[in-house]
Formats: structure tokens, sequence, C-alpha cells
């Protein structure tokens, strides 16, 4: 779907479709024989649990009509996972769909056997086979699970869930009347169905699959009642295949963008009555906490902030962000609506966090685990990567636009505007590219070997000028880091991460702690691009194997 007042070449419409056959699943299924999708369960898990996913086909309901989809037990998105830090689960996977897959355990530090990624760690799980995991919860932090099997396909239908890790120290993330989970997406439809997807590769290459309507939990209408003077713990995770969402809560009024969908109008921003601080992020808590206006959230991020909803009323959580139409060659404002929060009048009780939320407390747990790796902050840079593609065999009139459209680029595209041309292209067609500078090597054929103890500095460079440059979320498994700091400025305020944002034309600089054995991959997480060869592997072996 086009994006209305946008410039748009005729040629454009002319345009075959992706060179890949269209895929929905459930192709002559009566959506109404399978069972609605129901919301999460949360399953409160100690050390030694074992628990079972499977896999399988659910109803979606979106706008009323219904939809054959993926979740994880017949649900949407799949059980939370409430775990306490240094627990162990079993965990036994049923593949009851007609795709091979595998689970990822987003962010945690477990055994390399169990990592869930397919042709390293294990075979892919084929349709009605199981595979058992063992999954360790050494940190805490917020993570989430999906496949790593086509999750182009596979996690944008559905197949993902959170996972919470406790820390052993009480109070961690400082007070909070409640919490809530909210994982955001958005997801392609085409009229008043699912846009197909590629079956023997990726399509929307370029840019990845923007979606056209905003989801929450798998709703695209979210609601949330809270009282005012309550103080929420949200924790917000992406989920998306391309998106980095800009979330907010302003007075509903202001919202614009309404249904779920995307919204071309600007709004008047308004003052609202929530304030918000973020506490944490990916693995764990931030060193101090900061207050924001907003959060910036990456494919595959996890942040943890506070919100006090101070006044009654209804606030909008919304996406605002600065779209681009490349041809026309302007900027232009965006907002997107997510949902609403209806903040009911104070009953006459007390919030018990509220007298500590006017402070910014610093994390004194993280901050001290932190303070033993600034001796490596001033480290000579080990390693370099850069992040660009290639793309061969593609329509001449798409060439021409593509090479034009970098005239006009914004360090994060936050929307699809060019979807005739991003849908057209696939993995067969668009080589996105992790290059070492040092040796030339690049994705899978870079060769990097650690041991473990070993910290390592890595700088990473984001190409301004190539054919179509655009934002990285570069996901490392098995490992954490912290960003030191981008374009040489530092990071004032530090927290364990496995995923980072790298906008276009800029440098990162992270210090990788090696602390878990086996071979790992490291590799864009924006799910086209990864189809797209945007990945590599590292080795760790043992101290002293070297």
């Amino acid at each position: 779907p086009m994006m209305p007042g946008l410039t748009m070449f005729p040629a454009l419409m002319a345009l075959d479709p992706p060179t890949a056959t269209p895929f929905l699943p459930g192709i002559g299924i009566d959506p109404e024989a399978l069972p609605l999708a129901r919301p999460r369960d949360v399953l409160q898990l100690g050390d030694g649990d074992e628990i079972t996913l499977e896999a399988g086909l659910v109803r979606r309901r979106i706008r009323g009509r219904d939809h054959v989809m993926y979740g994880f037990n017949g649900q949407y998105p799949g059980p939370l996972l409430h775990v306490p830090e240094a627990a162990t689960v079993t965990i036994h996977f049923t593949n009851s769909i007609a795709w091979p897959t595998t689970i990822h355990w987003h962010g945690l530090r477990l055994d390399n056997a169990s990592d869930g990624v397919p042709g390293i760690t294990q075979d892919p799980v084929e349709p009605g086979e199981t595979f058992r995991y063992e999954v360790h919860f050494k940190d805490p932090g917020l993570y989430w699970y999906h496949p790593h099997h086509r999750e182009d396909v596979l996690k944008d239908l559905g197949l993902y869930g959170n996972m919470l890790v406790e820390s052993l120290h009480p109070d961690y993330y400082g007070p909070a009347d409640r919490e809530e989970f909210l994982m955001v997406d958005d997801f392609l439809m085409a009229g008043g169905d699912p846009m197909p997807f590629g079956e023997e590769r990726s399509t929307h290459a370029f840019m990845g699959r923007f979606g056209d309507l905003m989801l929450v939990n798998g709703e695209p209408d979210y609601e949330l009642d809270v009282t005012a003077g309550e103080v929420v713990r949200l924790y917000l995770t992406n989920v998306s295949n391309t998106r980095t969402f800009n979330l907010s809560f302003v007075g509903a009024s202001d919202a614009g963008g309404g249904d779920g969908g995307s919204s071309g109008g600007a709004g008047s921003r308004g003052t609202g009555s929530a304030r918000m601080k973020v506490v944490g992020t990916d693995i764990g808590a931030f060193e101090r906490e900061d207050w924001i206006e907003s959060i910036v959230l990456s494919p595959a991020e996890r942040y943890i902030v506070h919100v006090r909803f101070d006044e009654p009323g209804d606030l909008a959580l919304v996406n605002r962000v600065q779209g681009i139409d490349h041809l026309g060659g302007a900027f232009f404002p965006e907002t997107d609506t997510l949902g609403t929060v209806h903040v009911a009048p104070a009953t006459g009780g007390t919030s018990e966090a509220a007298p500590a939320f006017d402070t910014l407390r610093t994390n004194v747990h993280a901050a001290r685990e932190i303070a033993l790796y600034r001796d490596h902050f001033d480290d000579p840079v080990d390693h370099e990567l850069t992040f660009t593609l290639e793309a061969t065999g593609i329509p001449f009139i798409v060439d021409r636009l593509m090479r034009f459209d970098s005239a006009y680029f914004h360090p994060v595209e936050w929307s699809g505007t060019m979807p005739m041309m991003n849908w057209n292209s696939t993995s067969q067609e668009v080589r996105w590219i992790i290059r070492e500078p040092a040796t030339g090597r690049e994705n899978m054929d870079i060769a990097w070997d650690f041991e473990v103890g070993d910290v390592v500095k890595i700088r990473l460079h984001n190409e301004r000028r190539s054919f179509h440059a655009m934002q990285h979320p570069f996901h490392i498994h098995g490992q954490r880091f912290l960003v030191l700091a981008r374009n040489g400025v530092p990071n004032e305020n530090l927290a364990w991460k496995d995923t980072v944002l790298l906008p276009t034309g800029t440098t990162t600089d992270i210090l990788l702690e090696i602390t878990n054995p086996g071979s790992w991959m490291a590799h864009c997480h924006i799910s086209e691009h990864l189809e797209s060869g945007m990945r590599m592997l590292f080795e760790v072996g043992e101290a002293g194997s070297g």
C-alpha cells in the first residue's frame, strides 16, 4: 500500500511481482475450523521445571475478518516465561506447522547447543518433530524467543513470546505499582488480507517488510486501564521485521493516525499527563535512571520504562517519527497510534511507588558490575566491521530511482515510503553485507576466534554511501556487550546489551565480553536483511584453548 501524498513514478506500477512464490499459511483451511488465538499465559517457572511449547496454526481476527496465522500453544503472543535469575528450564518444543523451524532464546547466555540456530547449533525441527532445549537464565533482564529459520515469515505470523528474568536483588529496577508487557509490532495487509510472503526467499529485501497495521501484543487497538498517580513499569519489546519505533504518550486528541494504522498528519504534541523514565534495557538495568520524552526501539531491542500517569483522562501510545518522500525530496511528520491508556481518578489510596518516582536513582548493582570493565574503555580497537549492500538483476527503473534516492536520507528509515520497489526486491537480487575491512572477508567468510575471558573492542561502521543505505539493529548471540561511544562521543550511561541500533552513516564502538564457548552468530535483526546474507559467525573456545 502507498502512503497518501507521496511522489510516485507511474513506471513503478508496471513492475513484475517478486521472483518468489506467494505464501500464506493454511491455504484450503477454513479459519473457522481453527481455535481463536488466546491471549498469552504467564508461566511462573523455577529451576528444574519442564514445559512444552508447540508451534501451530491459530485463527486471528483482524479488523473483523478471520485469518490463519501461527502461535505458540494456541496463544498470540506466546506464553510469557517468568523465571528467577540463574534458573535452568527444560523446554520441549513440538513443530506442528508446515515449515521446518527452531526456537532462538534471544539475548540469553545459555549453552550453545540450545541457541536454536539451524545449521550451526542444531538441525531444523521438521514438521511433526520435537526438540529438547535446556534454557539457562544467567542474567536478569527482558528477553524474547522466536524462530531462527525464515523468521521473516514465521515470526511475523505470530511465533514470538517474552521472557522475564527476575534479579536476585530485590527492587532491582526500583519501585512500581504494577507492570505490563508490551510487544510492539506491525503487520502488512493488502486490502483486507495479509500480504503474501515469499516461499522460496524473502521479499522486501531492500528495506524489510514494513507493515501498515500497528500491533501491541498482537492487537491493533491496545487498551490499558490505570489509576491516576500510579507508577507502571512497562516492559517493551520490538518484534517487528524492520520498523524502528519512537514511542511516547500524548493526549488522545493530539495523537492522529487512529485504528492502529499509519497517518501522515503531524498533530500537535499534547502535554499529556504522563512522565516517563528509562530504567533498563536488554540485559538488565542502566547505571542510572534517565528522564525521557520518548523511547527509540529498534527490532529485537527491549527497554524497561517507568511511567507515572498523573491526571485522569485518556492518553494515546503513539509512534511519532519523520518520514521521507525520497522522490519528492521532502521530509514529513508521521504518527501512528498503537493504543490508548485510560487513566481513572484516584480512589483514595496512595501509590507506594510515587514518592520514589521523582528521584533518579543509581542502580548500584549495575554500576558496580560495569565498573569492572572501565579499564578497557580506552583500549585500541581489536576488530572493525562495515555494513553495506549489493544489488544485481533488479529492474532498471528501480536501479535508477534507488541511486537517486541516496540524495535524501535519514539516519533511521522510520517507515516504508517506497513500497513498490521494496516489495519487488528479494534475497535473490539483494545481498546485505557485513564486511571486515582488515581482510576483505564478508558475512559467513569472516573468521573470528576468541577465548572465554577475552574482552574485545569492536568498531561498527554503517556506510552512508551505499546503494540504499539503511540502519541496522545488530545482534550478537550468546554474549553481552556495552555500547561505549557513537561517532566518538562517549556513552555516559551504560547497560549490558545484546542488540544495538546502528543508524546510517554512524560509527559505534562496543565492548564485547566473551564468557560463553561455542559457535555463535551475529547478524542484522531486520529479518529480510538476515535472510539476504547479513550474518557472520565467531568461535569461542575455553580459556587457554588457543
